[in-house]
């Protein structure tokens, strides 16, 4: 239901999530840690998620950080010895870790990350799990895990080579390097840089257009997008993948944008 709180938000949460008209709002709240999400953050963002999912009048999703200096520095490290301390727990983590990743890039409805102050390691892949990221300048990216001798996995480094292609992504996970949103952008790593003051305004704003579009194209274009990842060649498509693109002109919605139209006056997309 719109204007539903699914979470309440206290300040002692980890995570803060609310949903209301329509925009679904996720803050990741540990400030004094930079926001970095330890282990049990993972498993609470995949049950945010499977929320987010079950309300049908959520149309978008911003991620934030609380605290106004981090969006997140990832994965706590002072929760590696209990959970991610060799390749056994490691891979139990990265159940939860990549699931994490997984379950927001899978999300029908347009997802934003809006990111002011650092984003690293884990905290940037979660970003780049997001639709749309829009960063203030100060804000800080990198994902140096070379500094700790791990590795990022094949859905982590399938993201980060799809954003900002096989040159950027060596520099990044090779130099190690912390840099600057106006490199950020260059890269393609984040979609807009604004100042900080304007950060706010500039999302909500996005996150309102957003909201009168129709459903099914929100969700058929990520659909999509995500099978030409897959397959560039575009070739052995099944029936269904082939139909896509021609689906929604047997929708009402269509139905509905043609005639709002012609009639000069807003849609009332319904999703169906």
């Amino acid at each position: 239901m719109v204007g539903t709180h699914l979470s309440k938000m206290t300040m002692t949460e980890e995570i803060l999530f609310e949903i209301n008209d329509g925009i679904a709002r996720v803050i990741f709240n540990r400030p004094d840690q930079h926001n970095a999400i330890n282990f049990s953050g993972w498993k609470k963002l995949i049950q945010i998620v499977e929320e987010i999912k079950k309300n049908q009048n959520c149309k978008v999703v911003i991620f934030s950080g609380s605290g106004g200096k981090s969006f997140s520095s990832g994965a706590d490290i002072k929760d590696f010895e209990s959970n991610r301390k060799d390749s056994s727990t490691a891979q139990n983590y990265s159940k939860y870790f990549d699931g994490a990743l997984d379950a927001i890039e899978s999300l029908k409805i347009p997802t934003i990350s809006k990111i002011n102050g650092i984003c690293v390691g884990g905290g940037c892949e979660l970003s780049m799990a997001t639709d749309i990221r829009i960063a203030s300048t100060k804000s800080k990216f990198g994902i140096p895990v070379a500094k700790l001798g791990i590795l990022v996995g094949y859905r982590e480094m399938k993201r980060l080579l799809n954003l900002v292609g096989p040159g950027n992504a060596s520099y990044v996970l090779l130099s190690g390097r912390i840099f600057d949103a106006t490199t950020a952008l260059s890269m393609g790593m984040i979609t807009q840089m604004c100042e900080e003051n304007d950060l706010d305004a500039i999302v909500e704003k996005l996150a309102e257009e957003m909201l009168p579009l129709a459903p099914l194209s929100q969700e058929r274009h990520k659909k999509i997008m995500q099978t030409v990842i897959n397959n560039q060649s575009l070739e052995n498509l099944s029936e269904e993948d082939s139909f896509l693109p021609f689906s929604n002109f047997d929708s009402l919605d269509f139905q509905e944008g043609r005639q709002s139209f012609i009639e000069r006056r807003p849609p009332n997309f319904k999703g169906e």
